[in-house]
């Protein structure tokens, strides 16, 4: 199969020159079906869990439900933006890709968030701290579900995350986490009943 050819198109508008689709897959989150797309660097370097990449879960109807961008453009050291530059830059993502979360929304908290990527250099792996201003939200929706976005780098949205359910106790999200390679590796090793 031509995975490019079957690549959703919102994850091709999304992805730089160098980035090329390598997997897409339909699985569920919290119930309902979504489409699981990832994409890597086209020359093969810094490849699979772990390393560079884009993915995007979206919904079967194409709405944007989550959105991560772990390049080695994102890594520190890095000048990241103020509290008031996140902000904008989130407001202006979810206009554009969430726009019913645009005026249905509570600002938490802005404040630093890392995230990590292993890549290779020579004959050593080298982990690399991404850094981003994470712009955390709840919808005042009756659902109440979480959101946020967080800004990189140059003002680049690193990673974008809806609907997440949060469990109060004992306090930890019951929303799967298909845009996090950590789990997804975990998911790998210790599969569900009846799945392959």
């Amino acid at each position: 199969m031509n995975i490019t050819k079957q690549a959703s198109p919102l994850l091709l508008s999304l992805l730089p020159e160098d980035f090329t689709p390598v997997s897409k897959s339909r699985v569920e989150m919290d119930g309902r079906p979504v489409i699981h797309s990832r994409a890597e660097r086209s020359d093969g370097v810094h490849s699979g869990l772990g390393g560079e990449h884009i993915s995007i879960v979206e919904g079967e109807d194409g709405t944007l439900l989550g959105f991560t961008r772990m390049t080695r453009e994102m890594a520190q050291p890095a000048t990241l933006p103020s509290e008031d530059v996140a902000r904008d830059v989130a407001m202006r993502f979810l206009e554009r890709h969430a726009p019913d979360l645009l005026n249905k929304h509570d600002i938490h908290w802005i404040a630093p968030h890392d995230e990590t990527i292993t890549v290779n250099n020579r004959e050593s792996e080298q982990t690399l701290t991404l850094t981003g201003m994470k712009v955390k939200m709840r919808s005042t929706k009756p659902d109440q579900l979480w959101f946020w976005v967080i800004v990189g780098p140059n003002k680049e949205v690193m990673v974008f995350e809806r609907d997440i359910f949060w469990v109060t106790m004992p306090g930890h999200r019951r929303t799967e986490k298909w845009l996090h390679d950590s789990w997804l590796a975990e998911k790998q090793q210790n599969p569900s009943p009846g799945e392959h």
